[in-house]
């Protein structure tokens, strides 16, 4: 079929296209700069065009997400809905089933959504869940920043058979890249303690956080991987944590990024950098880091980062970060779980109130917005909530709304709304910036895109993917900074969502059920040392892991429809 979406308003970064009417047309999956007098015509005359949004960090499948769905039954019984003609019944709110998931993105105009953290060891699950995922393609990324064979090779700095090991870990896990996690604190929260700062030394391996991250960044550059290493730093959510913070960042800006990764620029990407931007001792005194985190952004250019921003819901916090977990369930007495993946990560999982009558959650939620008003560059910072750690990824259009809108905000702040901690420890009302269309479409499908290295969508490119999000609002009469609900109305429920030229969403109604297709990373030439390298851990693994080698690795019939990406040494 081809198809021309006539006389749209069209936002497409990466091509510099900044508002334009024009056409966009797509024949066969692809996008295309011509069509035949056959192709059917969909007018969407004066309305956004878009890229489909590219989710760059959330939590959507794996075994998190099913401890939570157990323990929090409360949870699934939000947002019932019945089956459709179409679709399935939907079920959650913080933590959706997985088809609900799908849905639920594709209303708000997303087509790729990149799991965070994969333990190897649980991969089969992973993939199994996201199989069941319809509409999106999702990536995953395996832990490797508590993995006892890394921190081994990091201590040696063989970084020779670290990369093999990497590298075949990729294959055996079909997994996207390196994923870290409070690296050696997880480690050490197997018995009972956690890393603060990044010269901390796991228990028992006689190496640091810092020696663990630098190793596993030079072994990504080694193998070329699209992605740089994805690095959730040490002390997340503790107040005075801004050190550790830029310590990590700095720790790897020398680092010379590969020839081979042609889309990327940065050689780190820090996640949900709200969590990581606080000062102060305790939380009596915690105040916003943001200006200063958000300078030392503005001065390098080898790093990128998500925020995961706040938005003020009840939901459920899962991270492969358990000894912090621990640390909220002190504080908020809640019903608390914990799960361990041997010799490999461990995870926590705590039900979150984020309410804008605390002042805890204010300071957050202000902390979020900062980071992205005072970041300059939006190629460097993307949209997201951590999805559910600081709150679920439908609210992503309310997000838009308050970026675009510094009504809005201080709507927010003198009418009570949030705490007065917004005022006081935030410099957010001092902030008059708003976002346009295009800085909405950069942060949330052509940046994600590019720092993943995914170089077949977030744009409107000839010949990739017809990923396309066409939304019912008219750029030329609205005023975002006025009609604020407006803009999270319009964001909130795609008109049309167009996955590889299958429309997904029509007239904001999710119309299908399409498979969902998993994308990971073949490195080509390191056969003769992964070989070597899984000879050489085995009397390890047959004596410390609970499973035989033959169960671990994730066979072919596990992935959904897989996309490929061969990387040549």
């Amino acid at each position: 079929m081809e198809y021309i979406l006539k006389n749209g308003i069209v936002y497409d970064p990466t091509n510099k296209v900044a508002g334009e009417k024009k056409d966009v047309m797509f024949k066969d999956a692809k996008i295309v700069e011509d069509v035949s007098s056959d192709a059917k015509v969909i007018d969407v005359t004066d309305k956004i065009v878009m890229p489909a949004g590219v989710d760059p960090h959330a939590h959507v499948a794996g075994p998190k997400l099913v401890v939570g769905r157990l323990y929090r039954p409360e949870d699934s019984r939000r947002g019932v809905t019945a089956k459709t003609k179409y679709i399935r019944g939907e079920a959650g709110f913080s933590i959706p089933s997985c088809p609900t998931t799908g849905y639920r993105y594709s209303r708000l105009g997303y087509g790729t959504v990149v799991e965070a953290a994969m333990p190897p060891l649980e991969a089969k699950h992973t993939h199994e869940e996201i199989s069941i995922t319809p509409n999106i393609d999702i990536p995953a990324l395996p832990l490797f920043g508590n993995n006892w064979f890394c921190m081994e090779y990091a201590k040696e700095n063989n970084l020779e058979d670290m990369a093999a090991y990497v590298s075949a870990m990729l294959k055996i896990t079909k997994g996207y890249g390196i994923k870290i996690v409070n690296p050696c604190g997880s480690e050490a929260w197997g018995w009972g303690m956690n890393v603060h700062g990044v010269n901390d030394k796991a228990p028992y391996f006689d190496v640091t956080s810092k020696e663990l991250i630098i190793a596993l960044a030079k072994v990504n550059e080694m193998l070329g991987l699209p992605h740089s290493i994805h690095i959730h730093p040490n002390d997340l959510g503790h107040p005075g944590n801004v050190p550790t913070t830029l310590e990590t960042l700095d720790a790897v800006k020398n680092i010379k990024k590969s020839s081979k990764a042609t889309i990327r620029d940065q050689v780190v990407h820090c996640t949900h950098l709200q969590f990581h931007s606080y000062t102060g001792n305790s939380w009596k005194d915690a105040a916003s880091g943001a200006e200063e985190v958000a300078k030392y952004v503005n001065s390098h250019d080898h790093m990128t980062c998500d925020v995961g921003q706040v938005t003020l819901d009840e939901t459920t916090t899962m991270t492969a970060d358990a000894p912090m977990e621990y640390d909220l369930f002190k504080i908020s007495g809640l019903k608390w779980a914990n799960k361990d993946i041997e010799c490999e990560t461990a995870a926590g999982i705590i039900p979150c109130i984020y309410s804008g009558s605390a002042p805890v959650s204010t300071l957050q939620w202000a902390i979020g917005l900062e980071l992205f008003l005072h970041i300059d560059n939006p190629w460097q910072v993307c949209l997201t909530t951590d999805h559910p750690n600081a709150g679920p990824f439908i609210r992503y259009p309310r997000i838009m709304s308050w970026l675009m809108s510094s009504k809005r905000r201080m709507e927010m702040i003198d009418n009570g709304e949030v705490h007065k901690w917004a005022h006081k420890r935030t410099t957010l009302a001092t902030l008059d910036r708003e976002y346009d269309f295009n800085d909405i479409a950069i942060i949330s499908r052509a940046a994600p895109a590019k720092i993943h290295g995914f170089a077949d969508r977030g744009a409107l490119t000839p010949g990739y993917r017809a990923d396309i999000a066409v939304y019912d609002i008219n750029p030329n009469e609205i005023d975002p900074s006025v009609q604020y609900e407006e803009i999270e109305k319009g964001f909130s429920n795609a008109l049309y969502t167009i996955k590889d030229g299958q429309f997904v969403v029509k007239d904001k109604e999710v119309v299908m059920n399409k498979e969902s297709q998993n994308i990971w990373v073949n490195v080509k030439g390191y056969e003769r040392e992964e070989e070597k390298v899984i000879n050489d851990i085995m009397p390890f693994f047959t004596q410390y892991y609970s499973v035989k080698w033959e169960n671990y690795p994730v066979h072919d019939h596990y992935v959904s429809n897989p996309i490929v990406v061969d990387v040549e040494r």
